[in-house]
């Protein structure tokens, strides 16, 4: 009996996606502290920016 799962490789996407974070950050932070630190702020102050111009 074969089941209709159209959500399944949906599911399966949404569980992958943090792994490849991990590895943005892992890679970032082999570049360099400096570096890794620099690119955190800079994505915090876009999100920041983003969040303001969403509000308005």
């Amino acid at each position: 009996m074969k089941r209709n799962l159209p959500w399944l490789p949906l599911v399966l996407c949404l569980l992958l996606l943090p792994l490849t974070g991990c590895e943005l950050v892992g890679d970032i932070f082999k570049a360099g502290a400096y570096t890794g630190i620099i690119v955190v702020v800079l994505l915090i102050i876009l999100v920041l920016w983003v969040l303001r111009r969403i509000r308005r």
